[in-house]
C-alpha cells in the first residue's frame, strides 16, 4: 500500500489535525492529572483504521520488524516506520505535540525535573538527533491468538517525551477478544495500582511514558508508570503507537 493511498483513505472526512483541535484539553489535562492516561474518543475513522492495520503488510513503510519472544518482550510483534512517516502518521505526531507540550512541562516542573520542551515538535527533533537519536519511533503492533506485551517504557535515549498516544486499530469482541490495554502505577511505599483502559476502533490513549507527577499532602511527588498489552484471547489485534521522541 502506497503512502498517497494511505494519505486519501485516512483524510477523508474531518481532518486530523481539525480532531486533535475539537478535542476538550482541558478535560484531557484533567484525566492525565488524576489518572495518568487520557482517552480519546473516535479520533480514527473504521476506514482510517483499516487502512493503517493494511499497511503493516508493506514492508518499504518500515525500518524495522521486532519479534517479541526473541527479546522476552512478551509474544507478538511489531514494526517501526521509517522516515518520511506516512502523513495520518505525521500529522497525529506534530499535532498532538503541540497540544501536549505545555502539560509536559507543567509536569517536569511539579516533579522538579529541569528539562523543559520547545514549542514545535520539529525542535524537538532537532534535539533528539543532535544527541544521536535519529530513528523514528511511530509503530504498528500485531497481536494474535495467546501474544502479549509484557509492561515497560518506551525511552530509547537519553531525550524523552514524557507523554506519548495509541490508536486501536481493531475492533473488540469482533476482530479480537482479549488483549486490554494495562497501566501501571507504583507510588512510594504502596504496592501498584493498575487500570485496564477500555478503548474501541479507532480511539486514542495518552499516557505517561516513565514519570508523572502526583500531588500529596506536602506538594508534588513522582510515580513509576509502565504499560502493557493482556493477552490475546482470539483474533488480531493491531494498535498504532505514537512515541514522541526518536531513537538511537
Amino acid at each position: 500500500m502506497s503512502t498517497s493511498a494511505i494519505e486519501q483513505n485516512v483524510i477523508s472526512g474531518p481532518s486530523l489535525a481539525a480532531r486533535i483541535a475539537e478535542l476538550d484539553w482541558a478535560a484531557v489535562e484533567t484525566s492525565l492529572e488524576l489518572r495518568g492516561f487520557a482517552v480519546l474518543k473516535n479520533m480514527l475513522s473504521v476506514q482510517s483504521a483499516a487502512t493503517i492495520a493494511k499497511s503493516y503488510a508493506d514492508s518499504a513503510l518500515f525500518r524495522s520488524r521486532v519479534v517479541m519472544q526473541r527479546h522476552n518482550y512478551g509474544r507478538g510483534e511489531y514494526k517501526y516506520f521509517t522516515y518520511p512517516l506516512v502523513p495520518p502518521v505525521q500529522q497525529l505526531r506534530v499535532g498532538l505535540y503541540a497540544r501536549l507540550v505545555g502539560i509536559a512541562n507543567s509536569w517536569n516542573e511539579a516533579m522538579n525535573m529541569p528539562v523543559r520542551y520547545p514549542e514545535s515538535h520539529a525542535e524537538f527533533l532537532d534535539r533528539c538527533h543532535q544527541a544521536g537519536q535519529t530513528k523514528p519511533t511511530p509503530l504498528v503492533l500485531r497481536y494474535g491468538p495467546d501474544d502479549y506485551n509484557c509492561l515497560h517504557q518506551d525511552l530509547y535515549g537519553e531525550h524523552v517525551f514524557p507523554l506519548q498516544a495509541a490508536f486501536l486499530l481493531s475492533k473488540p469482541q469482533v476482530d479480537f477478544t482479549g488483549g486490554e490495554l494495562v497501566l501501571t502505577e507504583q507510588r512510594p511505599r504502596m504496592q501498584s495500582r493498575v487500570e485496564v483502559v477500555p478503548l474501541d476502533r479507532g480511539d486514542g490513549v495518552i499516557f505517561a511514558v516513565n514519570h508523572r507527577p502526583v500531588r500529596g499532602a506536602r506538594g508534588f511527588y513522582r510515580v513509576n508508570m509502565r504499560h502493557g498489552v493482556s493477552r490475546l484471547l482470539s483474533g488480531e489485534r493491531f494498535t498504532l503507537g505514537v512515541i514522541f521522541h526518536d531513537a538511537r
